[in-house]
């Protein structure tokens, strides 16, 4: 493994340290509005026309998510029943995916269209990067390098989703005054990590693909 993969890996961890460590930090902050993670999701969602996507509360710690196919909202018990800036926060972040898939927002749609493929490729590509290196068989190693480019391509295409729902979140957080002015930068720490976790995640990605393909230009040569 070169140093740059483990620069990126060690880049990942400290991420995930990261956005634990602030959205426990800000677990700790109430936000002055006293609305609920679930009460902020219900009234975004309901002030932009979502009235039929339910807001459900889930089991788990940092397991909030949007589902496109049922069309839910689900928020971490911690989330859904917490007050907190942190609670307010991630709510906010996945009821704005929510928004982006009501408008068919361009990233979003792209992501859903990869997913089926990449959710094939991405379990088939390790096997086939393993036995090509190993076996020294570049044509394997050539198929396992075309399967994984689909998962760095839904990664990297993951990131605009990723950031665009933060924005919209604290844009309609200060709007619908959720928050106040001076709870923006609490907001900002929690969304900012969470998102650092995607950037580094598709950087350690980007670094084990151009590393393959270093190994097969290199077999190509001999």
């Amino acid at each position: 493994m070169t140093p740059l993969i483990l620069a990126a890996f060690a880049l990942t961890i400290w991420a995930q340290f990261k956005v634990k460590g602030n959205f426990n930090k800000f677990s700790q902050v109430p936000a002055r509005s006293g609305m609920s993670g679930a009460e902020v999701a219900r009234r975004i969602l309901d002030d932009n026309g979502l009235y039929q996507v339910p807001v459900e509360p889930v089991p788990g710690k940092l397991t909030d998510h949007f589902d496109p196919i049922s069309n839910v909202v689900r928020l971490s018990e911690p989330v859904y029943y917490g007050n907190s800036i942190s609670s307010i926060s991630v709510a906010a972040h996945e009821v704005g995916h929510a928004i982006q898939h009501k408008e068919g927002y361009s990233m979003l749609v792209l992501r859903h269209r990869m997913f089926p493929a990449v959710n094939i490729t991405s379990g088939i590509a390790p096997f086939l990067l393993l036995a090509g290196v190993f076996f020294k068989m570049t044509n394997l190693l050539l198929i396992g390098i075309i399967f994984f480019s689909l998962a760095v391509a839904f990664q990297l295409v993951t990131l605009p989703v990723e950031f665009n729902a933060s924005s919209r979140a604290k844009r309609l957080m200060l709007a619908e005054g959720f928050v106040a002015g001076d709870e923006k930068r609490g907001v900002d720490k929690v969304l900012g990590a969470a998102a650092l976790t995607y950037v580094a995640s598709t950087l350690v990605a980007v670094m084990q693909l151009l590393e393959y393909i270093w190994i097969f230009t290199s077999n190509n040569e001999d």
